[in-house]
């Protein structure tokens, strides 16, 4: 006999029954079948509806004393709801069970979907409640929690150091105190950060500083203050970026974070403006005699830029005037060669790729950048259509330079 898959069944029939006398279950399905056949036609014979699964398992639970039986039918359903009446209607009519009188009485017909409708109402309320006692987070807060696990993941390393994901590709980066540092930075889209966790400033540190153009961004209080200190004195640092006074950089909102970074300043700047400051190596001392004896200054000394030669400036001059319009530059040995001839776009890229370039030649404006990676490079010369106000070991010459 086919029995109903529990998902199927729409209906449950529940019946009792009572006979004179000592039957079985066996006599009781016989009973069932056999006085309900051709009773509601041959669309809804039991057999029929039996076979192909549109009635399940007929269960019957029989007990016998004292010469009486008594039980219970459960017989599962998945027609609709009047056709299941009509087969639940026809337990009664059955009056002899084998050689007993019986009676059969309906007890109900149950819509299963009710009970599960109950079930799934009751468990919403559990549910509910229990997400009203946590506190229902809003879309914000879900949203947040999804950004910050994908910011998870996109921390790498560099040398053991956390970074962001574009470090290595990126021509400028971004040095923070901390991994949460980076974290934060992460949640505005600055992905070219790196982090030197802690004081001891480490060797893969100081060589990644010679071949980037680098911001150190720090927090805003008096250890941020001794970090860019010792960073600046140990490593290659361009510009520096402090936090507003009393913050950290891992607090920072976005509109904060990106404040401070346009505020930076040049590292010699910074440096200078800290308090306390002695300088060694290319620092000089002096006496301010207007100031009174003994009072003395630390002013930075700018390496002297070499003069070229005029042959130097003549090639410089031809290969500038060349150059007008082409956004092309040109890159010269120390014997001035031509090393390439390169789109400026990928002058910078190009750059990290030569062994000793001497001097560059090039259509656009020499800028803080251009004068940092330069620096990085050992390049004497930088010529191009005009320049920014730099001081720097190299010599820097724009065309009116070169018209002198």
């Amino acid at each position: 006999m086919a029995k109903l898959a529990p998902t199927s069944t729409k209906y449950i029939i529940r019946a009792k029954i009572k006979a004179k006398g000592v039957i079985e279950r066996p006599d009781v399905i016989g009973a069932i079948f056999g006085q309900t056949e051709g009773l509601l036609g041959s669309d809804l014979d039991l057999r029929e509806l039996q076979r192909t699964g549109r009635i399940g398992r007929i269960e019957v639970k029989i007990k016998s004393s004292e010469g009486k039986s008594e039980g219970e039918i459960v017989i599962p359903s998945s027609l609709d709801s009047a056709e299941t009446a009509l087969i639940a209607a026809t337990l009664e009519t059955i009056e002899r069970v084998g050689p007993c009188t019986a009676e059969i009485k309906l007890v109900e017909v149950e819509d299963t979907r009710s009970v599960k409708r109950k079930y799934v109402v009751d468990k919403a309320k559990d549910i509910l409640k229990g997400l009203m006692e946590s506190g229902m987070p809003d879309t914000e807060e879900v949203s947040e929690q999804i950004k910050e696990a994908v910011r998870t993941d996109e921390i790498t390393t560099y040398h053991g150091l956390p970074c962001g994901p574009n470090l290595a590709d990126s021509d400028n980066i971004i040095i923070v105190e901390g991994r949460a540092d980076v974290l934060n930075l992460l949640k505005y889209g600055i992905r070219n950060t790196i982090a030197i966790e802690g004081t001891n400033i480490t060797d893969s540190i100081v060589s990644l500083t010679k071949e980037k153009v680098v911001t150190l961004l720090v927090d805003g209080d008096r250890g941020g203050k001794l970090i860019a200190r010792e960073l600046i004195q140990k490593a290659d640092i361009d510009f520096v970026a402090q936090a507003p006074e009393g913050k950290e950089v891992e607090d920072l909102s976005k509109k904060e974070t990106y404040k401070t970074l346009r505020d930076k300043m040049p590292a010699d700047q910074f440096l200078s403006g800290l308090n306390n400051f002695r300088g060694k190596n290319n620092f000089r001392r002096h006496e301010d005699k207007r100031a009174g004896a003994g009072r003395m200054e630390f002013r930075r000394r700018t390496p002297k830029s070499p003069a070229p030669k005029p042959k130097e400036k003549e090639l410089f001059k031809k290969t500038l005037e060349e150059l007008v319009g082409t956004r092309a530059a040109c890159i010269f040995d120390d014997r001035l060669q031509l090393m390439g001839k390169v789109p400026v776009s990928e002058l910078f890229n190009t750059i990290k790729t030569l062994e000793n370039p001497y001097a560059i030649v090039f259509d656009g404006v020499v800028d803080f950048r251009m004068n940092s990676i330069a620096k990085k490079k050992g390049i004497k010369f930088l010529v191009g259509m005009e320049k920014e106000k730099l001081e720097s070991p190299v010599a820097i010459m724009s065309r009116k330079d070169l018209e002198r």
